[in-house]
């Protein structure tokens, strides 16, 4: 595996890829198009893609799904049967965000039935449209808009076909509990009676009406999680728990460290032991056996040597990051200019200038890695864990050599991603061992490889320079991140004079998406040096973001966080104190307060913290609140504890008994607020609440000791007092 590239695998070297030749390129029977010819009698809603989207999703060329020059992609998003049931189609995956609710709500809302009736097909790429990935915090802006709008378009051909069943006008007809009723006799019909048995198929044209949100009687309302009581009976089955007839158990043989190469491996010993099939394919390595733990001493016996290459530890990571960001190298990102900051630093009465440093961070989600993998007849099938069915497809028949008709990717609900499991690792490897023992195989990660071989929250280092006037406006903004990427990086806050820059590095770590991506580091460099500015102003916290606020959404988090929070009241005195902070991302906006208590010996404990969040209309409110909820309880960990360590590419807290999460005794006392604004569509919520707790902690750290730290994690061996 590159270390540098989240998404390379090394080629199949010449000598080595006999189990897996480029083989005749077969094509599989049982497409979507054949899908739907099996759904019998009902209602088929289609979506139509235009041809540039089913080019780049199908990976098929200019001709499209339809098989002609230019032609579209019709996806199929919403079945009625005449039994009623009502089956829904996207690629999203729920990992635990419970977004197979959400959606099952907004197409409840538009077709007037209960969402516990309601089937969803998620995350099977044979099945389903290809929405795009669960990232970004785009499900419900996107996908349940399009779910809502494939629900509307039913509707209203179910009133269609109530009109001509009845010979009366559409417009003394409405849909209510699964059927359409007549207004002048109370006669009512079911969805699925209305078809009569045929198999009628619709195609969203224009702009079918959606209920505005004031009006929303389902979506804007509590549900549980529509299929709660399968995860904790133990009904639902994640990944590790399937199993196939024949299934043999992989483990993949790992170098000592990243970037080293295998040298030699004798392999004679695992070879003889009963049921055991060794397979390598250039530097990759892996073994097959009836069970797990004969797998495992499989790969005891064999005999590898490698090539490792001297690297930077932890300790020189900063110093890399700035050294290979600089002129001298990685380049410049995306930047904000305008006005000049040197007139703006001239202007100012205050200033302050720091460098901020973030640490890798691991995602350590609740579900490992996990891959069962099947070869027949040439197709592929890979049931996996993943944010990005379609991109792991896609993986997958460029690691084999075959048309993306021959893989299908299924992806059982899984147990947390975070942005941590958008690529397919484990799956390529269960589909290489696979293919070699010809049998299915399941490969389930351990924690430490897991903790080793995954990527991480990138780390970075971030420089702040900043000025203003006594009465607290801002004159100055010069703002570079290092690495850690530009999302979130744009000045919240008003000032003529500002640079804002990322710059690329060279990093020594595999690096990838994270639950708000660089929000979290930008933010906290961004909020923190606010404070320092409002200090060296004398002005208070909030009354300085405010002042130079005009954005109404992020004044209203900070205005009713503060509130809830009982800012008003003031510090409540050294060895406590309290911080705010917060920001926007990904269209929602949220503001939090935090309250720490310092012991002697440097120890933080977080006591209380509050957040408000807006993310325009709400959809499920408990749902929310517990998005708001866990993020903070995550960004808590990254603010104070969290950080891989590493040297000469081994990694060294490869384990949760040395790698520190939050645990139940870190929990603070915790209030959300939401900010239900039915005037405005409905925004993601997976990420932008994570991005407030650790500015608001460092914050309440400074005004409780008058040390200011400017480090991710702040408090991993306690603050040195000064």
């Amino acid at each position: 595996m590159n270390r540098d590239d989240a998404f390379d695998y090394a080629p199949l070297t010449e000598p080595e890829r006999y189990e897996l030749d480029e083989g005749p390129a077969y094509r599989f029977d049982f497409d979507r198009r054949d899908f739907v010819k099996t759904l019998g009698g009902g209602l088929l809603v289609l979506m139509l893609l235009d041809p540039a989207e089913a080019q780049q999703r199908g990976g098929r060329g200019a001709r499209g799904r339809s098989g002609a020059a230019g032609g579209a992609d019709l996806a199929a998003r919403l079945h009625v049967a005449e039994s009623g049931e009502i089956t829904v189609y996207t690629s999203k995956t729920e990992v635990g965000q419970n977004i197979r609710t959400s959606l099952a709500q907004a197409i409840a809302e538009e077709l007037r039935v209960d969402p516990l009736s309601i089937k969803m097909v998620m995350a099977d790429t044979d099945l389903v449209p290809d929405d795009g990935g669960t990232a970004g915090s785009r499900s419900t802006p996107d996908t349940a808009q399009r779910l809502r709008t494939a629900g509307a378009a039913a509707r209203e051909a179910l009133i269609d076909l109530a009109a001509a069943h009845w010979k009366v006008d559409r417009g003394q007809l409405s849909a209510a509990d699964g059927q359409i009723a007549r207004a002048d006799t109370g006669e009512a019909i079911e969805y699925g009676k209305l078809t009569q048995g045929q198999r009628l198929t619709r195609t969203i044209q224009g702009n079918p009406p959606l209920t505005p949100a004031r009006e929303w009687k389902v979506a804007g309302q509590s549900l549980k999680k529509v299929n709660g009581r399968d995860v904790v009976t133990g009904k639902h089955q994640h990944t590790a728990d399937l199993r196939l007839d024949g299934m043999l158990f992989g483990k993949v043989l790992r170098p000592p460290s990243y970037g080293a190469t295998l040298v030699s491996a004798d392999t004679q010993a695992a070879q003889e032991l009963p049921g055991v099939t060794v397979v390598r394919d250039g530097d990759f390595m892996g073994v097959a056996a009836p069970t797990e733990l004969e797998a495992e001493r499989a790969l005891a016996e064999i005999k590898a040597k490698w090539r490792a290459t001297p690297q930077i530890s932890h300790k020189e990571l900063f110093d890399e990051l700035q050294r290979t960001g600089g002129a001298g190298g990685g380049g410049r990102g995306g930047a904000t200019r305008g006005g000049s900051v040197e007139r703006g630093l001239a202007e100012a009465d205050v200033k302050s200038e720091a460098t901020y440093t973030i640490a890798y961070i691991a995602h350590a989600p609740l579900e490992p890695r996990a891959a069962v993998a099947e070869w027949t007849e040439g197709k592929l099938t890979v049931w996996t864990g993943t944010q990005q069915p379609a991109r792991v497809r896609g993986e997958l028949a460029s690691a084999f050599r075959i048309g993306q008709d021959d893989v299908r990717v299924i992806v059982p609900d899984t147990g947390s991603g975070y942005g941590g499991k958008h690529t397919g690792e484990a799956a390529v490897e269960a589909a290489r061992i696979s293919r070699a023992a010809k049998r299915p195989v399941k490969l389930v990660w351990t924690r430490e490889e897991e903790f080793t071989w995954a990527y991480f929250r990138p780390a970075g280092v971030i420089t702040v320079n900043g000025g203003a006037k006594k009465d607290g406006t801002l004159t100055a903004w010069d703002f570079h991140n290092y690495n850690s990427g530009g999302s979130g990086i744009r000045m919240s806050y008003d000032v003529p004079n500002q640079v804002v820059e990322t710059h690329s590095a060279r990093s020594p770590l595999r690096q990838g998406s994270y639950r708000g991506l660089a929000s979290a580091a930008n933010c906290f460099a961004r909020e923190t040096h606010m404070d320092d500015l409002a200090h060296a102003a004398g002005i208070d916290p909030l009354e300085f973001r405010l002042k130079n606020l005009r954005d109404q959404r992020l004044r209203a988090v900070f205005v009713a966080a503060a509130k809830a929070f009982g800012w008003e009241k003031g510090q409540p005195g050294k060895p406590r104190g309290i911080g705010l902070g917060g920001g926007t991302e990904k269209g929602s906006y949220v503001a939090t307060c935090a309250e720490v208590e310092v012991d002697p010996q440097g120890r933080v404990k977080v006591l209380r913290a509050t957040s408000a969040f807006e993310c325009g209309a709400v959809v499920n409110p408990d749902q929310l609140e517990n998005q708001v909820e866990g993020c903070m309880m995550m960004g808590l960990g990254g603010a104070l504890f969290e950080a891989i360590e590493f040297e000469n590419g081994k990694i060294l807290n490869a384990g949760f008994s040395t790698y520190r999460v939050p645990r139940f005794r870190d929990t603070p006392e915790m209030e959300v607020v939401l900010l239900d604004r039915k005037d405005l569509p409905s925004a993601g919520a997976g990420e932008t609440p994570i991005v407030g707790i650790a500015p608001a902690i460092g914050n309440a750290i400074f005004a409780a000791t008058g040390v200011r730290l400017r480090t991710l994690p702040m408090a991993a061996g306690g603050v040195t007092m000064q």
